[in-house]
């Protein structure tokens, strides 16, 4: 579906990409500075314009999401730490699983804990946005978007708006959790360097330029309606989901892996077996508790199928990792690989 004649498909979370798409509309060639950019294709503000030929610098700070940038979408400059005011050194607080809470903001964190979820608190270096802009050269920005869980107004005051003038800024203004409006502290210094509020939309607020008039005239007045705009989040995992835009190559992918599972490299096999686990635990002792909490994550229904739990929780290993490499190497992992790839290569007939 197509609202405006704009895009078929948002991948933002608040339909950000279709409201800076109106301003934008045709630019091919954009360059944009995405703070706090998140996976690179889920819940991204910046993924829809990589698609039409822009590039940006991305800062993210999780290694595990910084990491994917490189695989899709390689032509983005990535720095995989935090922005601020200064550089050196700052803490970060690292939400489980609900990685789009993690912040350089305590008081956020803790917010999270209302999900459910805990964080740890990690050491990492901090720099500002003028460090890295000289760092990779950048001379123009066509969109800055910040979304840090709080601590926006830290961002901005490592970026000179005098000298390097993003034409639009989008910047999550409420409180992570509460909603409650958090932009007092930071917007005065925005509207005293030039700049005007073009739209709030119940989560970030829009700024654009006062010497970009063209990008003024096009912005929306109001946030599109969300049930006007197909959303890449929308649906459930791709090869469960006969609507998913990806559901033919998904369900093929998937075929295609477990056909081939029981003949996959031994090292890519841990690797994926050992998705999810902290490397912390994994460098830790194999006691009685973690070898029974790996079974139990690998061999949920042992007993319907005859694992031999007690000869694996038997194994000795030097951590958790080394009991892992034993895991896959015996009988019962072998077979559970054939178990899931018969239906695919075991010469079957299946309705």
């Amino acid at each position: 579906m197509r609202y405006l004649g704009v895009m078929d498909l948002s991948y933002a979370q608040n339909l950000e990409d279709h409201t800076l798409a109106c301003a934008f509309a045709g630019k091919r060639d954009g360059f944009y500075v995405d703070v706090g950019a998140g996976h690179p294709v889920a819940d991204n503000v910046t993924c829809w314009f990589y698609l039409q030929g822009w590039r940006g610098l991305v800062v993210e700070p999780q290694d595990d999401l910084a990491a994917l940038y490189a695989h899709v979408r390689p032509r983005d400059i990535v720095w995989r730490g935090l922005a601020g005011r200064s550089t050196g050194f700052a803490d970060f607080h690292l939400v489980e699983r609900l990685h789009g809470f993690s912040t350089m903001d305590a008081r956020a964190a803790d917010a999270a804990k209302d999900f459910g979820v805990d964080y740890r608190t990690l050491r990492m270096p901090v720099t500002t946005l003028d460090e890295l802009c000289a760092r990779w050269d950048v001379t123009q920005i066509d969109v800055l978007k910040i979304d840090v869980e709080g601590a926006e107004g830290e961002v901005l005051a490592g970026l000179d708006l005098a000298r390097l003038r993003p034409a639009v800024i989008c910047a999550e203004a409420v409180a992570p959790g509460s909603m409650a409006p958090n932009w007092a502290g930071w917007e005065p210094a925005l509207l005293a360097a030039g700049y005007e509020c073009a739209l709030f939309d119940g989560l970030n607020r829009f700024y654009v330029a006062q010497e970009r008039a063209d990008l003024r005239a096009r912005f929306p007045r109001e946030k599109a309606p969300w049930e006007a705009l197909a959303h890449a989040g929308e649906s459930v995992r791709a090869p469960f989901d006969a609507a998913h835009v990806d559901h033919a190559f998904a369900r093929s992918l998937v075929e295609a892996f477990l056909a081939r599972l029981p003949g996959l490299d031994r090292g890519l096999l841990l690797d994926l077996v050992l998705h999810g686990e902290r490397a912390e635990a994994l460098a830790g002792p194999a006691t009685a508790d973690a070898k029974a909490r790996a079974l139990t994550r690998l061999f949920p229904d042992a007993a319907r199928f005859g694992e031999a739990s007690a000869g694996l929780m038997a194994l000795e290993a030097r951590s958790l990792r080394d009991y892992y490499e034993r895991i896959v190497d015996s009988d019962p992992f072998r077979v559970m690989t054939g178990r899931l790839s018969m239906s695919y290569d075991g010469g079957q007939i299946l309705d």
